[in-house]
C-alpha cells in the first residue's frame, strides 16, 4: 500500500514536472517569437543573414508611406533620366558628356529594379512603364514633353549644353526626393538608397557645371 502511494506521489511530480516545462516553452517560444517567427523569420529566408543579425534585417522590413512614395516617384524620375543619357551616343559632341551619359544609366537602371521589386514585395503597384503622372511633368526637376523634344531635335555642342543643363535640374530633383526619404522614410535599404542618390547625382551635378563653366 505505501509502494502504491509513493508511486502515485511520484508520477504527480512527473506530470507536473512536465508541465511546468511545457509552460516554460511556450513562454520562451513567446518571446523569441517576435524576433525569429515575426518578421525576423521572413527576412530569414530572403536575406544571406546569419541568424544572429535577424533583429537588424526585421528592422530593414519595416516600411512607411515615406518608402512606398520614394519608390513610386524615384522609378519615373530614373527612367527619364535614362532616356535622357540613351540620346547622348547618337547626339554629343563632347566624350565627358558620352561618358557622363553612359554612368547615369549604368547606375539608375539596377536602381529601377530594385525599387521595382521592394514595391512588389510590400504589395503595391510598380509604375507602368512609359505611363507617367502627369503632374509629375516639370515637378521634381522631370522634364517637361517639350524640353524632351527639344534635347531629341538638339546635337552636338547644342545637344552637349540642353543634355547638361536638364540633367542638372533633373538631378536636383532626385537629391530632393533621397532627402525627403532620409527624413521621413522607414526601409533601411531605401534610406540607403536615398544617401548613395544624393551623393553620387551631387557629384554628377557639380562635374555638369563645370563643364559648363560655372564653377
Amino acid at each position: 500500500m505505501i509502494h502504491k502511494h509513493s508511486l502515485v506521489r511520484r508520477s504527480a511530480a512527473v506530470v507536473a514536472a512536465g508541465a511546468a516545462a511545457l509552460v516554460l516553452a511556450a513562454c520562451g517560444g513567446d518571446g523569441s517569437g517576435d524576433g525569429s517567427a515575426g518578421h525576423g523569420g521572413h527576412n530569414a529566408t530572403a536575406s544571406s543573414s546569419a541568424p544572429a543579425s535577424a533583429p537588424a534585417s526585421a528592422s530593414q522590413g519595416q516600411h512607411n508611406a515615406a518608402d512606398v512614395a520614394f519608390a513610386k516617384g524615384m522609378i519615373p524620375h530614373h527612367r527619364q533620366a535614362v532616356e535622357m543619357a540613351g540620346l547622348a551616343p547618337g547626339r554629343a559632341q563632347s566624350a565627358e558628356v558620352k561618358k557622363l551619359a553612359a554612368e547615369i544609366k549604368k547606375a539608375q537602371d539596377p536602381e529601377i529594379r530594385t525599387l521595382s521589386g521592394w514595391l512588389t514585395s510590400w504589395g503595391e503597384e510598380v509604375p507602368a512603364e512609359g505611363a507617367m503622372d502627369h503632374s509629375m511633368h516639370g515637378s521634381g526637376g522631370m522634364m517637361t514633353a517639350a524640353e524632351m523634344s527639344e534635347l531629341e531635335d538638339a546635337s552636338g555642342k547644342a545637344f552637349d549644353t540642353a543634355f547638361m543643363e536638364l540633367m542638372i535640374k533633373h538631378h536636383e530633383g532626385a537629391v530632393e526626393m533621397a532627402r525627403t526619404e532620409q527624413a521621413d522614410g522607414a526601409y533601411s535599404p531605401a534610406t540607403k538608397m536615398a544617401a548613395e542618390i544624393i551623393a553620387s547625382q551631387s557629384a554628377e551635378i557639380e562635374q555638369m557645371n563645370k563643364l559648363l563653366g560655372k564653377d
